[in-house]
């Protein structure tokens, strides 16, 4: 069982590294800072224009805040524009490098584009660096993509229910079917909690994510966080962070019913429907720090980011039941006997995510 643990943690160290490098690349983003208001024609003019330029050029980042519904907003661009020595005369208005340009026109268009190309090619600093003293990136977004979608991984939900499968496909067709059809599972799962994560991402967008909510999924990252921890003291009391009970007989009598490769990966989008209770909560946390610090194309890379390292345990456990390193039994005894280990693990990591996220917040990151 340790060379599974191994494998497992081997996996999980290459989604940071890859991480690593996505991140330094950000790092060499050029920031636009776009005020607007919402039902502003001449606005959504300019959003239109911005997001075909984001689109063009990859190396651009807009970060767009609306000051008609949002008064934190509205003083960030008293704030900014304080700091411009420009007088605010309404909206839309962008800062770039050391511009400011209010209003917008199909004209404007080819002017607009030749200074976001050569601000690009300066590699202009953010505009939020003149009210912070440096670029206001948000530092806090990989380690809290990572540590979220790790306490997913870890979640004894997914684990359970992947021995269940390989178990049943091993009776009925072997060793190189189980491989097939663990892939075929772990890719169904992962195609199904992205779709849903954007689709939540998009609801949280439209409505208009607002501090407070952010406050808010902070503060559901470190309520989760205690409730694994009581998992981890007090296992089955009062309620478990895992799919219910009740659940389970059904969850059981789905999974065992598969045994082809087809079979396993239309089964997957099934289960997550049962794996939502006990692993929607850090992802619920995730997308709510990305609809408030993240554009909407970073947002989409930072969920496959997030999504890649949730079933890299089923990968793991799928080659490992392959090459002999385990078998499901073993597997199963492994995840059973260290159930409320997994539960301090994860309660750990989302109290250090949600404080994590509150200091961003008193210290200006986001």
């Amino acid at each position: 069982m340790r060379k599974i643990v191994l494998f497992v943690l081997l996996l999980l160290s290459a989604g940071p590294l890859s991480a690593t490098s996505i991140f330094v690349q950000a790092d060499r983003h050029v920031d636009l800072v776009f005020f607007y208001g919402r039902g502003c024609q001449f606005c959504e003019g300019m959003r239109q224009f911005l997001q075909t330029m984001e689109e063009k050029h990859p190396e651009l980042r807009v970060r767009e805040y609306e000051v008609y519904f949002k008064g934190e907003n509205a003083r960030l661009f008293e704030r900014v524009a304080d700091a411009y020595q420009f007088k605010i005369e309404g909206v839309p208005t962008v800062f770039l490098g050391d511009e400011a340009i209010t209003g917008f026109s199909a004209d404007m268009e080819a002017e607009l584009e030749r200074r976001i190309e050569a601000c690009i090619a300066r590699q202009c600093p953010s505009p939020m660096a003149r009210i912070s003293g440096s670029a206001r990136m948000p530092i806090l977004t990989l380690p809290a993509v990572l540590l979220g979608a790790a306490v997913d991984a870890i979640n004894p939900c997914e684990f359970a229910v992947l021995i269940i499968l390989i178990t049943t496909v091993l009776a009925a067709g072997g060793k190189r079917k189980a491989l097939y059809a663990g892939f075929a599972f772990s890719l169904s799962i992962f195609i199904s909690y992205y779709l849903m994560g954007v689709g939540l991402y998009s609801a949280v967008e439209a409505a208009g994510i607002t501090r407070w909510l952010f406050i808010g999924v902070a503060v559901l990252a470190i309520l989760i966080g205690f409730f694994n921890l009581k998992d981890y003291l007090w296992y089955g009391k009062w309620f478990i962070m895992e799919v219910p009970l009740s659940w389970r007989p059904a969850l059981k009598q789905l999974i065992q019913k598969v045994t082809s490769v087809p079979g396993a990966f239309l089964i997957g989008f099934a289960v997550s429907l049962f794996l939502l209770p006990c692993t929607s909560g850090p992802y619920i946390v995730i997308l709510g720090l990305l609809a408030e610090t993240e554009t909407r194309a970073n947002a989409l890379v930072w969920l496959l980011l997030y999504n890649m390292v949730f079933i890299m345990p089923m990968v793991a456990i799928t080659f490992a039941v392959y090459f002999g390193l385990t078998t499901a039994e073993k597997a199963e005894e492994w995840r059973t006997t260290h159930l409320r280990s997994l539960h301090l693990i994860a309660g750990t990591i989302l109290l250090l995510l949600g404080s994590g996220m509150l200091a961003s917040l008193w210290f200006g990151y986001v």
